[in-house]
């Protein structure tokens, strides 16, 4: 019996196969599980125009056998066989697909479809063994061969003796190295659970001989071991199943069995599309914040399955970062099993499923907002800052598709609120959307800077998160009303004739606030009468872009390049303590240095800004004392 030798280009694929394409060797187990279901896929398509074939479910499935003693693994199915030329064209020429010729020969097009490629996936097997022996038997053939390769060179084809129609896949599995150890792929419990990973969901019953203990009759300590032939795949996945079979409990227990959280999640999406791209899917939307989100180790995506076939743990392609909290599967048809990460990334299949993934969070979202208010506020509390930094991102190309999500703290209504519930709230006199940012809520609505806008009677919206102020800035605008920082040197309110004395006041007070300006050096812009102020005696504004909030979060990051916003000390004139100011101004200088880096100091502490300098504070204070 002479060795028939691969082609070249199949031995650099084999070795490519072995040492690049898959990186967990437990995958060996899902290729050739999937070849099996293919092969009884066959007999199937093959019963539906043969009337002298029937086809009883009950007789198909597939039987895995560990045998440990001689390291042997062997995997059989009562599927459609191979001939002596199959086994040469389709075990002999590695990546040629025998299921796909067989898809488009017969042109399938219902449910049954062909999952896998053969010829890639079955070489993995070459990955835990040393030897690989297909022993099959052709539907409509009297003749069974046997192919046998090492995997190196070539392989052998031989006639051998099988009684029934289908293939046994036995591989002798590798000894022991020291950095793998693959006596795991012989274990009972390993292999189910290989099994469960990957292949839970193929529509014929893996079944194996497991072993476990029970109590001996009569004993109530001595135990005792029995093997029974179990179904270790569920075969149905609940994706799959008519929704109106479904109750909320299903959803959630499959949410818990796939651990996708110890929560329970918020809502769920059943998504069932049959069109130019099919697949079908479960979302979940949780409510409570894994502990690692915010983590390099924390890893987005969903599970993706190939026809029953998991082919992914986490598809990160599936969503965009702002619905990275996203749980659950999705499953097409139209996805190869073999399809890698890389190719996935440019699959255009993909692309649409994922559109249409997105739409439908949003929705989901949306409806949940609308109709479900307290769960969505306690999901919002939970990955609002997602969102917002959706909005910020990919300089904010997602900002439209993102702000009726948003909600912020409402100084009027003390209750989160949307954008839109804002705006339709707003008098028609109001030019801006007012916000104002702080550590917390309660800080916030102690700023000296809130007063005026207060006073006229406009609400103000709370940022908190440090992400807050910059998704506004992307965001720009809502509904044609531009956003206004209370620490904006113009904050846009029209002031009545005898309100208005600022610039009046600036010009009288000019060279005491020069004076002061000088003594602050370069730690303000200007300093100047304040419009804001109503009880407090200090504050600082800002006149450029940046903000002092800002200024804090680009600060705090790693890299900080020590930014400044343009601050402004502004004083309320009508204060008693601007009374000091003047005086000190006409008769003691010393004394004005200490008041003005005082009100200085102090409208940094307002601001939850750090004091430069803090034994000169209390130094300074004590003076005062004295």
């Amino acid at each position: 019996m002479a060795e028939k030798q691969f082609k070249a280009e199949s031995k650099r694929l084999l070795d490519m196969m072995i040492n690049s394409i898959y990186t967990h060797r437990e995958i060996f187990l899902r290729e050739l599980i999937s070849n099996a279901s293919d092969a009884i896929d066959k007999i199937y398509y093959k019963a539906l125009t043969d009337d002298s074939l029937s086809f009883d479910q009950d007789n198909y499935y597939i039987k895995i056998v560990s045998d440990k003693k001689n390291r042997i693994l062997k995997i059989s199915d009562a599927g459609i066989g191979m001939t002596k030329e199959d086994l040469d064209d389709n075990l002999g020429v590695i990546a040629k697909s025998g299921s796909l010729s067989f898809k488009k020969e017969n042109e399938l097009k219902d449910g049954h479809d062909i999952i896998g490629q053969f010829g890639v996936g079955f070489y993995s097997a070459f990955m835990v063994s040393d030897t690989v022996t297909v022993i099959s038997k052709a539907f409509g053939s009297d003749e069974a061969y046997k192919w046998e390769s090492n995997g190196t060179e070539g392989y052998t084809i031989e006639p051998c003796e099988k009684d029934a129609v289908g293939t046994d896949i036995i591989l002798k599995i590798k000894e022991n190295t020291e950095d793998e150890k693959f006596d795991e792929y012989l274990e009972e419990h390993r292999l189910k659970s290989i099994i469960k990973k990957y292949s839970d969901f193929i529509r014929y019953p893996i079944k194996m001989d497991i072993t476990e203990s029970k109590l001996k009759e009569g004993s109530e300590e001595e135990y005792e071991d029995y093997t029974e032939e179990q179904v270790v795949n569920s075969m149905v996945p609940i994706w799959k199943k008519n929704k109106n079979e479904l109750t909320k409990e299903d959803y959630d227990n499959f949410y818990a069995e796939k651990h996708y959280g110890f929560d329970k999640p918020v809502k769920h999406i059943h998504i069932i599309v049959d069109g130019a791209v099919s697949y079908n899917a479960i979302l979940y939307i949780p409510e409570k914040m894994p502990y690692d989100f915010y983590t390099p180790e924390y890893e987005k995506g969903l599970e993706l399955y190939a026809n029953g076939v998991l082919i992914m743990n986490n598809c990160a392609d599936l969503l965009p970062d702002y619905f990275s909290f996203v749980k659950g599967v999705v499953d097409s048809e139209d996805l190869s099993l073999n399809i890698s990460r890389e190719m996935l990334q440019h699959d255009r299949q993909l692309k649409i499923i994922a559109k249409n993934i997105k739409a439908k969070i949003k929705k989901a979202l949306e409806n949940l907002l609308k109709n479900e208010r307290e769960m969505y506020e306690n999901f919002y509390e939970s990955f609002g800052r997602q969102l917002k930094y959706g909005v910020y991102s990919d300089f904010g190309s997602n900002k439209d598709f993102l702000q009726d999500l948003l909600m912020f703290y409402s100084s009027k209504e003390k209750k989160m609120v949307t954008l839109d519930e804002y705006v339709s709230r707003m008098p028609e006199e109001q030019k801006y959307i007012y916000y104002a940012a702080g550590k917390s809520n309660e800080s916030i609505e102690k700023l000296p800077q809130t007063e005026l806008v207060s006073d006229k009677g406009y609400e103000i919206l709370y940022f908190t998160d440090d992400v807050d102020e910059f998704a506004i800035r992307m965001l720009m605008a809502y509904q044609e009303k531009e956003f206004k920082s209370v620490s904006s040197g113009d904050l846009g309110i029209e002031m009545e004739e005898n309100e208005d004395t600022s610039d009046s006041d600036n010009k009288d007070h000019k060279e005491l606030f020069e004076h002061m300006k000088n003594i602050l050096s370069d730690k303000v812009d200007n300093v100047r009468a304040s419009k804001r102020l109503k009880n407090h005696p200090v504050c600082l504004a800002n006149d450029g872009e940046l903000t002092i909030e800002m200024e804090k979060v680009l600060n705090s990051m790693p890299n900080n390049q020590n930014i400044k916003a343009d601050k402004v000390l502004e004083i309320n004139i009508n204060h008693d303590v601007f009374k000091s100011l003047k005086e000190s101004f006409e008769s003691d200088k010393d004394k004005l240095d200490l008041y003005t880096n005082l009100l200085y100091n102090q409208a940094l502490l307002i601001e939850g800004l750090p004091i430069t300098d803090p034994v000169e504070f209390t130094d300074s204070i004590c003076k005062i004392m004295k």
